[in-house]
């Protein structure tokens, strides 16, 4: 473990144009062959998108509400994070490998990069999407906490890196926009941050019905406290405070900051708003894709 201090706070390494951990990037052929198994089920998300929240919410259905198996283990080894590879201290697809089935798999990937074996086997993927404003400030305050990121800088530094991708797993307007177009021909159900928040119930049916379940209404409200914020900021087995600080300092900023919508106009300036809004308009004006910026 003497050798830790070396895998943080790296600078990021282009893969085929998108900026990605060291360790990602020089393992990126294992993680290319990745062998998917049809029973899989992928959870991609931009990161900061509610990528932990609708991950716990999964395992609960997967686990018919039971949360004492749900507690089992921390999310991070429950759901695994297919492309984080930190050499000698992490390695996603290894873990997958020695996982049984069914497997629930993460990843930040753009759809361009994910392994192909995914879409061979018609795996069935849950995309998470969040407005952009909320999840700038929310990666703002991640990259400040977990050491993995290069340092972050001012907030109108990083602002700036995030609006032109230069930040881990580039831009967020690519990443929503391939995914939203992907979903015409792949079995992909793409939910809305701002809708989980506004109706959860409404979007864990959706989920529910998606993986051709069945369950109580018993069990959906077990689901729907359980994957709460409140409860689930308290949660270790969620909430990322296992991780060792050195890694992930919760004093700087908790993993689980605010979990709310609009939180941007806290942190916003008027003419970065202005600059941003600018800049979206022509970044997303060729589709059908909309965002609420608050619920």
């Amino acid at each position: 473990m003497d050798n830790k201090p070396d895998v943080l706070r790296r600078e990021l390494v282009d893969v085929e144009g998108i900026p990605l951990f060291w360790g990602t990037a020089k393992e990126w052929s294992q993680v290319q062959s990745f062998e998917t198994r049809p029973d899989d089920l992928l959870i991609s998300t931009y990161p900061k998108s509610g990528t932990t929240w609708v991950s716990e919410i999964l395992d609960l259905i997967y686990n018919n509400g039971d949360t004492e198996k749900c507690k089992r283990d921390v999310i991070y080894n429950r759901v695994t994070f297919m492309e984080l590879i930190i050499p000698g201290f992490a390695d996603g697809v290894k873990e997958l490998e020695s996982k049984p089935s069914p497997r629930l798999v993460k990843t930040h990937l753009p759809v361009q990069l994910l392994p192909s074996s995914f879409w061979k086997n018609n795996c069935k993927i849950v995309y998470v999407a969040r407005n952009a404003k909320d999840v700038a400030v929310s990666y703002y305050y991640f990259y400040q906490m977990a050491k993995l990121h290069p340092d972050p800088g001012t907030w109108e530094e990083f602002l700036d890196k995030f609006i032109t991708g230069k930040v881990a797993f580039g831009s967020w307007h690519d990443h929503v926009k391939g995914w939203w177009e992907k979903r015409k021909d792949h079995r992909i159900l793409y939910l809305f941050y701002e809708d989980l928040k506004e109706d959860p119930r409404r979007e864990i049916q959706k989920l529910i019905k998606f993986l051709e379940r069945d369950i109580s209404e018993e069990i959906m409200d077990k689901i729907l406290y359980h994957s709460s914020f409140e409860v689930m900021k308290k949660n270790p087995s969620a909430n990322y405070t296992t991780v060792p600080q050195s890694d992930m300092d919760h004093s700087v900023s908790p993993f689980m900051r605010k979990g709310i919508s609009g939180d941007w106009k806290n942190q916003f300036t008027v003419a970065q708003y202005e600059r941003f809004e600018e800049d979206y308009e022509k970044k997303m004006k060729n589709t059908t894709l909309k965002f609420l910026s608050e619920v």
